[in-house]
């Protein structure tokens, strides 16, 4: 406790004198026959609620001295179950936990509810609820300055991002309490639900995928025969004509060969979206799986201007998967990071392993980034941004690579974006 050289203005906040405090004593001694309550400030920053009382003590006919007694304080600290189990939450619970005082000033906070808000615990404790969110509107606030006048949350949605990552959050917020039913504080839970929405998601998208893969199975080879006899035709009759010099009437057949052999790729893709049924699954090495596509990533690579640098992983452990559908994942998302760049740029990928034995495969470009609006889009089958695209390339890495225990995430930030392919190890 660090009350040495301070003022009793500074220790009785509230009070305009000395006197003040020690008229307020009397009359509340008198009153409720127990001693007032004071909040005093220790050397860590917490508030201590303790009694308080001034006695005056006359030294001499022109003396007159005062001392603050401090019961609660001078008392040894013994910690009940109670407390001893709020501290151990607070540190370790998994929830962002904020607790306000009656002047909207922050208390105590969780360590969750420090990561969710990107600052130190000892830089935003006694601050106001103003002072936390100053650079934030006030509809985007994770708490709202109306939750001192007793506005119960329950379950708000919030999407909320701090300098360094996005959270999806649900937000519980109610006020606390005493006997007289005064308010005292306010409290503020919030529950981190990414992952949740992110499974939700991949759930949701993985049923459209099984649904058109289903529609694809049924009509792929049905579609395929008849395109495969126009083409046969179309060549017989660009034969005939070359023969006779009409190049103008060659040239429209060979339009329509193009879009025929247009038509027959989608029809692939379709199929690719139901499970195929010569997949091979066995362990299978990530690296040389990429070591085995790398000079056709950098031929590519060379015809847009783009440097590839590849970072190896030694000892990489090995997936269970099928070699030639990753292959296919690696060489598609690697493509469009290579359209993506216009010109020169860079194009990195990165083999490593995470702590929990997940093999993970980034995959980063130096482009233009994702624009936010698009982000959730860009695995739902159809949706594209290429005018020659077909919106299904990367719905079916998603479900390749779902179907061998892994995932795929996305992050860009305005700048360049990463892909980072995740498969579980084999054992």
């Amino acid at each position: 406790m660090e009350l040495q050289g301070r003022t009793y203005t500074d220790i009785l906040r509230g009070f305009t004198s000395l006197e003040d405090f020690y008229l307020h004593c009397k009359t509340h001694i008198r009153e409720t026959n127990s001693l007032p309550k004071i909040e005093v400030k220790a050397k860590n920053g917490d508030w201590i609620v303790s009694e308080a009382f001034i006695s005056r003590i006359i030294a001499d006919e022109s003396v007159e001295m005062s001392m603050l007694y401090l019961p609660h304080l001078n008392k040894k600290k013994h910690r009940t179950l109670l407390q001893q189990f709020s501290d151990s939450f607070l540190r370790n619970v998994n929830l962002g936990v904020m607790l306000f005082d009656p002047y909207g000033r922050l208390v105590e906070i969780s360590d969750m509810a420090c990561s969710i808000l990107g600052h130190r615990r000892d830089c935003i404790l006694n601050k106001t609820i103003d002072e936390l969110f100053e650079a934030v509107p006030v509809e985007s606030r994770l708490v709202h300055p109306s939750l001192l006048q007793g506005v119960v949350v329950r379950n708000r949605a919030v999407h909320w991002h701090n300098a360094h990552q996005g959270y999806d959050l649900l937000i519980d917020s109610n006020v606390l309490k005493d006997e007289s039913e005064d308010i005292v504080g306010a409290y503020v839970i919030m529950k981190d639900v990414s992952n949740l929405r992110s499974l939700e998601a991949q759930l949701h998208r993985s049923d459209r995928l099984a649904m058109i893969g289903q529609i694809a199975a049924g009509t792929a080879h049905e579609i395929r025969n008849p395109l495969t006899s126009l083409r046969g035709f179309i060549q017989l009759l660009q034969s005939a004509l070359e023969n006779q010099k009409l190049d103008r009437e060659v040239g429209y057949l060979t339009i329509m060969k193009n879009e025929i052999d247009r038509i027959n790729e989608l029809v692939n893709e379709f199929l690719l979206l139901s499970k195929p049924k010569d997949v091979r699954y066995r362990p299978t090495s990530v690296a040389g799986t990429i070591r085995n596509i790398l000079p056709i990533i950098e031929s590519e690579a060379n015809l847009y201007g783009i440097t590839v640098r590849y970072i190896h992983e030694p000892a990489l452990p090995l997936v269970i998967a099928d070699s030639e559908l990753l292959k296919q994942v690696f060489l598609n998302i690697s493509k469009n990071a290579i359209e993506s760049m216009e010109g020169t740029g860079v194009l990195t990928i990165i083999e490593r392993v995470g702590k929990d034995r997940q093999i993970h495969v980034d995959i980063q470009d130096t482009g233009p980034g994702i624009p936010n609006y698009i982000m959730d889009k860009i695995f739902d089958p159809f949706f594209t941004t290429k005018e020659n695209g077909t919106g299904l390339g990367l719905a079916v890495c998603q479900r390749i690579i779902h179907d061998m225990g892994g995932y795929i995430r996305v992050r860009s930030k305005g700048y360049g974006t990463t892909f980072t392919i995740t498969l579980p190890a084999q054992g």
